[in-house]
């Protein structure tokens, strides 16, 4: 620590408080959209990566599989990251 450090605005720099309230918030929604979410999900990714996986090969990371809901329908959405 300089001498100019004590004359310089901290103020700018986000607190780590501030930061962790973020984190927890951002955690927090992911575990409500996954508590909200059919219990077939898993069964169905595990399903859809092993008919992927006859073709290419992918691991489950490059798999993301989700249920979204809009108004009396419900959306299948699928993303793959296939290899090159």
């Amino acid at each position: 620590m300089s001498i100019f450090d004590l004359f310089r605005d901290n103020s700018k720099t986000p607190k780590s408080a501030h930061v962790a309230k973020e984190r927890l918030k951002v955690i927090v929604a992911h575990e409500r959209h996954q508590r909200n979410a059919p219990d077939y999900l898993p069964a169905l990714q595990r399903d859809i990566m092993d008919v992927i996986r006859k073709y290419v090969d992918i691991g489950p990371e490059q798999l993301q599989v989700d249920v979204n809901e809009e108004g009396n329908y419900s959306i299948l959405e699928v993303n793959v990251n296939l290899p090159k």
